[in-house]
């Protein structure tokens, strides 16, 4: 099995690479039979540049694949690779057409680009399936332990068990058995989780794991995360790690408010009648408000006013402030359909635009509520240091119910990674969640938040 191991990502290599290559010889096919004599027919012939074109058509598919993690075969879920090539190869083809309309200076048919779509959806999801099925056979699940502190591992066991095709979890034991017991115990397993452990507790097990090449699964701790912004400082012999702790540098803000002014300004113009379809029908529906507005808070405890379609009944707070649960009866049939499609958010475009928030960040919470998590982690107000959004790294990689300390590190992670193009990749990412159900659970019922007492 550990021969085997070291193949396991040419395998997944070579798969992502025949993928590509099979649908770059397609749209060559499409090119060459269907657009080019057509382009000779209304310009002049057209002599060079046939391999820009397919060269271009790749480097867009490898992109949206990457981006939507169509290639992470032996990582994700099987419907959630095939989601991912779903919408690879739907948005590479609408930039395809479009790329083909301006090499010819004109509209040209668009049936060949979904005929196209249509022929690739037919071959490349039965060879997703396919090396799937082959990975599984040769990279049966890892056989694993979890360590673990002062809490039960349990909500963690439950949500690795969920993945049964990659996570096998054998057995559990307490970090406070003894170095001696637990080594013992570790070379028994093919990979170790170590979950929620003290500091001072949990670096001993970690070297010993690399020292012998176990594969280690690590819940991080908020100071973890902050680490992970870090800059190396080499002007001395001993290495140093500079952590500025100060959110967005000015250059930073001024992109990222560069971005939302722009794309909410085309975004208002693009979804003007998705809005104004949506507004007639919760009108038309029970005659109450069109927007829902909620004072909530943003960069640096600054509190706002949000506006979202109302999905709820107007008498939906007579109880006080809570979070939507699972098959909530306060929610009307109009709003179930705009919050399955998080359609009940596209009103804070115009947030968005006025500087209140931002496309991507951590999503505002209410101020009653913000504080109890707070009162239960301190540093939940560490998602202050950045302006609101519409997305956010939380959003896409958590759910609607995922717990505060949770959301907290996902939150920590975006802040602490920043850079332009994981803005751009998260705004991409979340049309693929609009897709997952689960993202959009709501909270057990007898809970009035997220948090888990």
């Amino acid at each position: 099995m550990r021969r085997r191991e070291q193949y396991k990502h040419l395998l997944n290599l070579a798969a992502n690479v025949i993928m590509l290559v099979v649908e770059g010889l397609m749209f060559a096919y499409t090119w060459y039979e269907i657009y080019r004599p057509l382009i000779d027919k209304v310009n002049r012939p057209w002599h060079r540049g046939n391999w820009a074109v397919i060269g271009i058509y790749l480097l867009i598919m490898y992109f949206f694949t990457r981006t939507f993690g169509g290639y992470k075969i032996g990582y994700l879920r099987i419907t959630d690779i095939c989601l991912s090539q779903v919408l690879a190869i739907f948005c590479t083809n609408v930039v395809g057409y479009l790329q083909v309309c301006l090499v010819a200076n004109d509209y040209m048919p668009i049936h060949p680009i979904v005929m196209l779509t249509g022929m690739e959806f037919l071959v490349i999801l039965p060879g997703v399936y396919f090396v799937r099925f082959m990975y599984t056979r040769l990279y049966p699940p890892r056989k694993m332990i979890v360590i673990y502190g002062e809490h039960s591992p349990s909500e963690l066991i439950q949500k690795i068990n969920a993945r049964k095709d990659k996570y096998n979890v054998c057995a559990t034991a307490s970090v406070y058995l003894g170095y001696e017991e637990l080594y013992r115990r570790i070379l028994e397993y093919e990979a170790v989780v170590l979950c929620d452990l003290p500091t001072r507790m949990r670096n001993p097990i970690l070297k010993f794991c690399f020292d012998q090449n176990k594969r280690t699964y690590i819940t991080p701790k908020i100071s973890d995360i902050i680490l992970t912004g870090t800059e190396r400082i080499h002007l001395f012999d001993s290495p140093l790690m500079l952590s500025r702790n100060r959110g967005l540098t000015i250059e930073q803000r001024f992109i990222k408010r560069s971005m939302d002014i722009v794309l909410s300004l085309i975004a208002i113009v693009v979804s003007s009648p998705v809005l104004l379809l949506i507004g007639a029908s919760i009108k038309i529906y029970d005659r109450g408000p069109v927007f829902y507005t909620q004072e909530r808070l943003t960069r640096d405890g600054e509190s706002f006013q949000i506006i979202k379609f109302r999905s709820m009944r107007m008498d939906s707070e007579r109880d006080g402030a809570q979070l939507a649960k699972k098959d909530d009866d306060r929610i009307t049939p109009v709003g179930r359909i705009i919050r399955r499609t998080h359609f009940d958010e596209l009103p804070q475009i115009f947030n968005i635009l006025k500087g209140e928030m931002s496309f991507v960040g951590p999503r505002p919470e209410r101020e009653i509520i913000a504080k109890e998590y707070e009162s239960m982690i301190p540093e939940f107000s560490f998602r202050l240091k950045v302006k609101a959004g519409l997305t956010g790294y939380a959003q896409v990689y958590g759910k609607y119910n995922t717990t505060p300390y949770d959301k907290l590190k996902l939150d920590l992670t975006y802040i602490e990674t920043y850079s332009a193009w994981l803005d751009v990749k998260l705004m991409l990412m979340t049309f693929k969640i609009i897709f997952q159900k689960e993202n959009t659970e709501g909270i057990d019922k007898g809970q009035v938040t997220a948090a888990k007492r």
